[in-house]
């Protein structure tokens, strides 16, 4: 294929679908009489589908003759076909012509600016306005600084008329031809400002086309890989603020790409359009209807910490949807899909497809309730199988000497007789008579029931024949009794309520 004559022009109508093109089916050369033996590129669509314009070259009747190429038109039929081709000749010259845009009304056209001047020095874009049935003598437009070098440029123009997108090799160029940027105002367009690295690469870019809303590009590139010479690829704007900031280009695939050609996409309702000579040496408009992805789901599930103030909870997520690869992010900062390790509360997570669409979930990974213990007071300690009375304040006693003693040879004489693991559970008490010591009565039953879980724990792991036996539990640690009345010498009323109680299981 020529690419002068198949590059020099870009895209017009922005299609009112904003949701990207996922899958394609029905691929095949527009029907009706629009292509033929010679080359047809560029087809820019009305509104609502029912005029289209190409471009067709190499034909005689070109106003330039058989090297020119001319702005053509064509009627859509009954059956969907377009025919009834005809040379639009009111905006042909004999340069090189062709629709490069037109507004949401129909009212104006866009086109490539060959209307003065000599075809080599005149490189920019003009517009006409229609009048009734004829359009008026185009107008050029004014760009600053547009400084195009070379041969191979193009346009494209939103149907809102503010902005346009151009193909062209310039002094900031970071290849063949890059893509810029220009935006109307009420001060007229703005200078052009390239779309940057993401986009552009040292081989071409070209034939731009922008979804209604602004945030999908597609274009045709030789730079970024693909199935051939040059391949169609769509991006998607990170943010909606910035023209240099695009999520990785995604190739449209070997439907709609081939080992040849491939370029000038655009599309209307929910037909695709592009040109391409995969199978003559020129080039055809083609054809297809799309399938948009599938809306992102994402949903998850959470599995419970199996105790109280446990760490073992976990949450699945389910995606659906997109287009894949996704990405993660939890609201704990793990990037896995699925999360492990989990302690009580609610976990957020964020997925992101390949396009850059965006979707939430969120999960509860809850907790047993706190174990409610039986609690071994005064009056229940012949429950236990040893106890102890403390005489104020003490908080301390030796497993070598007294009742202490003979506890822990029973709970010996049990590991020796087979048993193979004991638990002793500690039930600890102070009694409501102020403490000095301690601070807090609280306090100095917390401390009776650790020392006495210190002691007993640090004696049966010291014996090798023991190690890891035996599990000392506090199981309560409680202030009891009938409450102080400034008589803190009544050991009577006061001492059954200063303990600690041992139970095994």
């Amino acid at each position: 294929m020529n690419k002068l004559l198949f590059a020099i022009l870009a895209l017009g109508l922005t299609s009112k679908v904003s949701a990207q093109i996922w899958d394609f089916d029905g691929v095949k050369k527009l029907p009706g009489s629009v292509n033929s033996e010679l080359e047809e590129s560029i087809p820019v669509f009305s509104k609502d589908s029912s005029i289209l314009y190409f471009i067709r070259s190499f034909d005689e009747n070109n106003k330039g003759g058989k090297l020119d190429q001319d702005i053509w038109v064509s009627t859509r039929q009954s059956d969907g076909s377009y025919s009834d081709c005809k040379n639009l000749g009111t905006l042909n010259t004999k340069y090189n012509n062709g629709v490069v845009g037109i507004s949401r009304d129909g009212g104006s056209l866009y086109l490539l600016d060959t209307y003065e001047g000599k075809k080599d020095l005149v490189k920019g874009i003009a517009v006409s306005r229609k009048r009734g049935a004829d359009w008026e003598a185009p107008v050029r437009i004014e760009i600053p600084t547009l400084d195009i070098e070379g041969d191979y440029y193009g346009f494209h123009v939103s149907d809102d008329e503010t902005i346009m997108l151009i193909s062209y090799k310039g002094p900031s160029t970071l290849g063949e031809e890059d893509l810029y940027v220009s935006i109307k105002s009420g001060f007229g367009w703005s200078a052009p400002t390239n779309l940057g690295a993401d986009i552009n690469t040292t081989g071409f870019e070209m034939s731009p086309f922008l979804s209604k809303n602004m945030d999908t590009l597609y274009f045709s590139s030789n730079g970024h890989g693909g199935q051939g010479d040059a391949d169609i690829f769509y991006a998607v704007r990170k943010d909606l603020s910035s023209w240099t900031s695009w999520n990785k280009p995604v190739n449209l695939g070997p439907k709609i790409n081939s080992p040849k050609f491939d370029a000038c996409f655009s599309y209307n309702g929910n037909s695709i359009f592009w040109a391409s000579n995969r199978e003559a040496e020129l080039s055809d408009i083609y054809t297809a209807t799309f399938i948009y992805p599938p809306a992102l789901v994402a949903s998850c599930s959470a599995i419970d910490a199996t105790k109280y103030e446990g760490t073992d909870g976990s949450i699945t997520a389910t995606i659906e949807g997109g287009v894949p690869p996704y990405t993660y992010s939890w609201s704990n900062g793990v990037t896995d899909k699925d999360v492990i390790n989990l302690v009580k509360g609610e976990y957020t997570l964020t997925v992101t497809d390949t396009r850059g669409k965006t979707i939430t979930t969120s999960c509860t990974v809850n907790e047993p309730a706190p174990l409610e213990l039986p609690v071994i007071t005064a009056t229940t300690y012949k429950n236990v199988e040893f106890m102890h009375y403390f005489d104020y304040n003490k908080n301390k006693l030796s497993v070598d000497k007294g009742t202490l003693k003979k506890f822990v040879k029973s709970v010996e004489d049990q590991l020796k007789a087979g048993r193979p693991t004991i638990t002793i559970n500690v039930y600890s008490s102070a009694s409501k008579v102020p403490t000095k010591t301690y601070e807090t009565n609280e306090k100095l039953t917390q401390i009776r029931a650790e020392n006495m879980k210190y002691d007993l724990s640090t004696y049966f792991e010291s014996k090798e024949a023991y190690k890891g036996k035996v599990n000392v539990v506090i199981v309560s640690a409680i202030v009891d009794g009938p409450d102080y009345v400034e008589d803190a010498k009544s050991v009577k009323k006061y001492r059954p309520y200063q303990f600690v109680g041992l139970k095994t299981e």
